[in-house]
């Protein structure tokens, strides 16, 4: 029954293309769709239904490791339609899930609005880039994509570590290995540490969330390689202070110097329902110039925004001016516009000097 159930479940998500079901007890189970929540018209779930479910689909270590954690994660295909991202849980005692759909055909940079600027980056020889924003931003779909881009264009040996592994990459041009944490190694941080000696040309880590992880990944960048990585910040400026924040206060200093040399850029971005249907993504970008790299070393983050401000001619925006060119071509709204704007205040007033057909100054200037 339960398996009937989950293949309608699967189907229907992928037809209807919603992000993810939702399952728990005491409701139907709920599809977000373009960003929105949508209860399904079906039965409320009661707790052995949640079982069942969860059974249907867990491989037998992480329903072990739910029973002893209270949680796991895990992938799995279906079919050949898609694959699925699964964080199954207890809450008050019964279970639930969450199933996140990693489509199988992966977007072009193109498709993705990311610019030229972005494409160049990420083909420099050695680096740290960052592609960060809050849980369901899209940021395993644009790494999947830049991963992909890499893979078509040049030979190189790319090795992927994650949790799970989302997008499955074949071997075109370039080798690539994807290693999933639990099951092909223990940890990021270990995993990267194993990689330097793999021959790699690219490393790719999912989740940059420890310490160990984030000090790794830097000397991996520095030794030579590009890495790829993900934060859960809102901006670039963001991200750097979350990088050297990390960190002891004795070692602060050491780090800014390691970062001002390794890092090459930054993709703060976020997702935003389109006018019409669908979500388009806005992106914030810091491209990391000698004068960029002098902030970060001295101690001067706070300027960061303003240099993006001044380095448009270099391919860097600011996500309010991101968001106010996605509200000037009307692709969204402006409600939604304001609720993902980093200074809603200031850009509120912009939008009305633009619609009154006055020029208004860009955001961002201040130095915080």
């Amino acid at each position: 029954m339960a398996t009937i159930l989950i293949d309608k479940l699967l189907s229907a998500c992928v037809k209807q293309g919603a992000s993810d079901i939702h399952i728990t007890v005491g409701q139907p189970p709920v599809f977000r769709l373009h960003g929105r929540m949508r209860k399904l018209e079906t039965k409320v779930l009661e707790p052995d239904d949640t079982v069942a479910l969860m059974k249907s689909i867990s491989p037998d270590r992480c329903q072990r490791e739910l029973q002893e954690m209270g949680s796991a994660d895990f992938g799995f295909a279906f079919g050949d339609q898609a694959r699925f991202r699964v964080s199954v849980f207890k809450q008050r005692g019964n279970i639930a899930m969450v199933l996140r759909q990693i489509p199988n055909d992966k977007l072009t940079p193109e498709q993705l609005g990311l610019t030229d600027a972005i494409i160049q980056c990420v083909m420099r020889p050695r680096g740290l880039f960052l592609v960060t924003g809050p849980t369901g931003s899209g940021k395993s779909t644009t790494l999947a994509s830049l991963i992909n881009y890499l893979n078509e264009t040049v030979d190189h040996h790319i090795i992927t570590i994650e949790d799970p592994i989302e997008f499955y990459h074949e071997h075109k041009k370039s080798t690539i290995n994807q290693r999933e944490i639990g099951v092909d190694t223990p940890s990021f941080s270990d995993a990267i540490r194993r990689a330097l000696r793999q021959d790699p040309d690219v490393i790719l880590v999912g989740e940059m969330r420890d310490l160990e992880t984030i000090e790794a990944a830097i000397t991996a960048a520095e030794t030579g390689h590009v890495v790829f990585g993900t934060l859960h910040t809102n901006s670039a400026q963001g991200t750097i202070n979350r990088i050297i924040d990390a960190f002891p206060g004795n070692l602060q200093d050491q780090i800014r110097t390691q970062l001002s040399t390794s890092i090459i850029g930054v993709l703060a971005q976020t997702l935003l329902p389109r006018i019409g249907g669908g979500r388009v993504a806005a992106y914030e970008t810091l491209l990391v110039t000698p004068a960029i790299a002098n902030l970060i070393r001295e101690n001067k983050t706070f300027r960061i925004n303003s240099a993006i401000q001044t380095g448009a001619k270099f391919g860097m925006q600011l996500m309010d001016d991101a968001l106010f060119d996605l509200w000037k071509k009307e692709i969204c709204i402006v409600e939604d516009i304001l609720t993902k704007a980093h200074r809603p205040d200031d850009l509120a007033k912009r939008i009305v000097a633009a619609q009154q057909g006055f020029e208004a100054p860009r955001t961002g200037l201040e130095e915080q």
